[in-house]
Order: structure tokens, then C-alpha cells, then sequence
């Protein structure tokens, strides 16, 4: 029989939509209200960990923490419908419910910045599981050095968060620069990959942690340009997306050779993934 405890994290909890913001035709940014929750229930999520949301009657699905609703145990949640569940999960509307299993899985390092700089390096939706690292920076912004924040879409319409990216780009304490692959005559910043706006970024190596989320080729096309700068490996987290399915190790479905995503990750230290990531069809 498995443990308890394991047993207690194979339930879902019930929570509701608080608010539901559309971001782009087929993402969704769901902020949760979590039902009254004994005193034993998992501790708030931190940045970079993720929850399983219940569709009831549909399944569930890995969906990474985006931020934290209000301060409060409800969380934020930003979903891309492109399975039977994330569209269920994306046509949620206010009031309706669902269901929470989590928090799971490793947070962004951000004890570790302190009194460093930080990149953030974000490829389309993968700016989600750092928007709340962000967040959390900026709420203690005297704790960290320099912060610089690349952001990368497929097209302008695909940029999620634009009150965020409007806000980041009008705090001085921060360098903004957005991409998108490509755009009409509106667009006023650049185009081109994510990877292409590295050089523009100020990199102290001895003092600076990269934190990357994006396409798995983008991750490895940015920390190989870092390790060029001579940043370390061990100074560069990545967030992995893979199937995960029990989200507590059992099932081996989120197996990155000797790493198990749901628990060793999704944050993981580039040193420990490199070599893996460059191996075809792990």
C-alpha cells in the first residue's frame, strides 16, 4: 500500500476560477480560488514548481504556477489549450470548478541570486513558469543586482502578459527587450529569436544566474552562448517540460534518463541535463 502521504497527494483538492484573462486566441491565465483546506494541506507553491489541474470528467494535466493569487494559497495558472484537457482547463469560466493536486516539483533558485544578477531568458509560453520568479524579484528588488528580462514570441499577438510587459518595461530598475519571429510595421522592438538579443544583454559571469524556460532548443542555444560568456553551468536553471502523469515519481512517464521531471525538476541545474538534451529522442 503506498504511503500516506503519497495516497494524500493522488487526491485532488476542489478549488474555483476566480478570474479567467485571455491572453491570446488559445492561452488562458486562470487565477484560482482554493476551497477551505485542513491544516495538514501542502504549503503554497513557490515560483517555478506546478500544480495538476482536474477537468472533472475530462483528466489532468501539468500546469506550472504562474504566480500566486493576491498572496493568498490560491494560485495563478496559464494555460495553452492543445489537448482535450488544457481546453477544458482554458474554457473554465469564474465560478466553475476544478480540481488542484500540488505543489510539485523544484522552484527557481531564487535564494541562490541573491546578491547576484539575474537573467531571465523566456521563449513563448515559457515565460509563465517565470513570471512569478519575476514577481517575487521584483517584490524584494534590493536583494538582487542587475535584472534582465528577454522574452520571445513566434509573433506580437502570441506575447502573453502584456500589462507585465508593459509594466517590466517601464520599471528602470529593469532591462526589458522583446522579439517575436516575425511582425507588420507596428511592431517597434526586434525580430528574430529570443537567442539573438544574448549579446545585447550585460553578463557579469562570475555574478550572474540565468534562469531559462522556452523550447527545449532555445535553452540549449542560450546556455551554450552563456557558457561561451564564461557563465557556469551550475549558474544556469532551466524549467523541462515533459508527460508527466502521477506528478510524484511512480509512473516513469516524465523519465529524463536518471532524473525523474515531476520530482528532480522541472528546475533543474544545466549541468545536470546538458548532455542528456543533446541526445535525440530522450
Amino acid at each position: 500500500m503506498p504511503p500516506r502521504a503519497e495516497t494524500g497527494a493522488m487526491l485532488p483538492r476542489p478549488a474555483r476560477v476566480r478570474r479567467a484573462t485571455r491572453e491570446t486566441h488559445d492561452v488562458v491565465t486562470l487565477e484560482l480560488e482554493a476551497e477551505p483546506e485542513p491544516a495538514d494541506a501542502p504549503a503554497a507553491a513557490q515560483p517555478g514548481q506546478f500544480n495538476m489541474l482536474y477537468a472533472f470528467g475530462v483528466g489532468e494535466a501539468a500546469i506550472s504556477v504562474s504566480d500566486i493569487a493576491d498572496g493568498t494559497r490560491g494560485a495563478v495558472h496559464t494555460v495553452r489549450a492543445a489537448g482535450a484537457v488544457t481546453r477544458a482547463l482554458a474554457a473554465l469560466e469564474p465560478g466553475m470548478p476544478l480540481g488542484v493536486r500540488g505543489p510539485f516539483g523544484t522552484p527557481w533558485p531564487l535564494a541562490a541570486c541573491t546578491g547576484r544578477d539575474v537573467l531571465v531568458v523566456a521563449g513563448g509560453i515559457g515565460l509563465a513558469p517565470l513570471r512569478g520568479a519575476i514577481a517575487a524579484i521584483r517584490r524584494e528588488r534590493d536583494r538582487y543586482g542587475r535584472v534582465t528580462i528577454i522574452v520571445g514570441g513566434r509573433s506580437p499577438d502570441t506575447l502573453i502578459y502584456a500589462e507585465d510587459l508593459a509594466a517590466w518595461r517601464a520599471d528602470s530598475t529593469l532591462q526589458v527587450e522583446t522579439i517575436v519571429d516575425h511582425a507588420g510595421p507596428a511592431w517597434r522592438h526586434d525580430v528574430g529569436v529570443v537567442t539573438d538579443m544574448l549579446p545585447r544583454a550585460q553578463v557579469d559571469a562570475e555574478r550572474t544566474t540565468a534562469l531559462l524556460c522556452g523550447p527545449e532548443v532555445m535553452m540549449r542555444v542560450a546556455a551554450d552562448a552563456l557558457a561561451d560568456r564564461r557563465v557556469p553551468a551550475d549558474a544556469i536553471a532551466v524549467s523541462l517540460e515533459r508527460n508527466m502523469k502521477c506528478a510524484i515519481g511512480h509512473c516513469g512517464h516524465c523519465q529524463l534518463g536518471p532524473a525523474f521531471i515531476c520530482k528532480d525538476g522541472p528546475v533543474l541545474p544545466w549541468h545536470r541535463v546538458a548532455g542528456l538534451l543533446r541526445e535525440g529522442e530522450i
